[in-house]
């Protein structure tokens, strides 16, 4: 990937001193391992809003579905304030060419959910949104999104680089032009991956693209890009990884001898079960597109869907 990656983030995920005591949340991967293949926009709402640092802190409360945001001593309402800001900082960041957000956990301005909200008894539940994370999702839909102590989970984080790098993939196909010789293209090289995600989605859109000539390509295309990113947020589990492996060694039945073709069914075997990272039988199946030239294979992004530097598929 040359094109460049542009992530949103919680400003204080990066070190800068802005939470309301004046410290930050730092989170390391995300700056110094992530940030390798990344550019960050940050966002602090709650500094951008012209709140100061330090200040006195904030909690959600009243209804979970449209919470207020109110200091927590002195009680005043901030929820019009944000609200005005985020409306204006949402119009900035559609011009900012985002491949994702990273949202600060439990943030009563940047949490993505299960933030508390407190109700007239000053019980909190677990049900909210920060109004900046909020408002960000629904602005835009099919922008991937996370909050950083998600991402300390080997498969959501997998799950969540995958996407940004699946958007960049997806926004430099629109670049080069609309045409459906050109999603054809597109689709045929993201199949597999689409498989380890939703094999429904994986016909849907086959048949999608197949009568593409029936619809205009504009919205072609944008049936496409929906159908596109709402798959590849469905979680690839053990399961559909191995019916993809197998359906990859289909590829190799008359190259393989009968003991390499037993060695890929065992590792196989082994990831399903368990005992072995999917980085395994990926790179055996790498190896054997290599060896053989195998042209279609070569071209699917489910082999390489993100650097192998950042070792996501070591873990999961």
């Amino acid at each position: 990937m040359t094109e460049t990656i542009k992530l949103g983030i919680s400003s204080c995920l990066l070190g800068n001193p802005v939470r309301y005591d004046g410290g930050h949340k730092l989170d390391l991967f995300i700056r110094d391992t992530l940030g390798q293949y990344v550019t960050f926009v940050p966002v602090c709402p709650e500094v951008e809003c012209g709140l100061p640092v330090p200040r006195e802190s904030m909690r959600l409360v009243g209804d979970p579905n449209a919470p207020r945001l109110v200091t927590t001593r002195t009680g005043i309402d901030h929820t019009e304030r944000m609200n005005r800001w985020a409306r204006q900082r949402l119009d900035q960041l559609a011009g900012e060419d985002l491949c994702g957000f990273i949202f600060k956990k439990n943030s009563p301005s940047s949490g993505m959910q299960r933030v508390k909200v407190y109700n007239d008894s000053g019980m909190p539940v677990k049900h909210g949104s920060g109004l900046f994370a909020k408002a960000f999702m629904e602005r835009f839909p099919l922008i991937p999104a996370e909050d950083e102590g998600r991402l300390h989970d080997p498969a959501l984080r997998e799950n969540f680089i995958e996407r940004i790098f699946a958007l960049r993939r997806w926004r430099t196909a629109l670049a080069e032009g609309q045409t459906l010789g050109r999603l054809v293209t597109f689709h045929s090289h993201e199949k597999l991956l689409l498989l380890s995600h939703s094999p429904n989605h994986y016909r849907l859109m086959g048949k999608l693209v197949a009568q593409g000539r029936q619809q205009s390509i504009g919205k072609l295309y944008g049936e496409y890009e929906k159908h596109f990113m709402e798959a590849l947020a469905l979680k690839a589990t053990a399961a559909k990884h191995t019916n993809v492996l197998q359906h990859i060694l289909g590829y190799f039945k008359k190259e393989l001898s009968p003991d390499e073709k037993q060695e890929m069914l065992e590792i196989i075997a082994r990831y399903r079960a368990g005992h072995v990272p999917l980085i395994v039988p990926a790179t055996l199946a790498n190896h054997y597109v290599r060896k053989f030239g195998q042209a279609y294979l070569a071209a699917q992004t489910y082999l390489n869907p993100h650097p192998v530097s950042l070792q996501l598929r070591n873990h999961v």
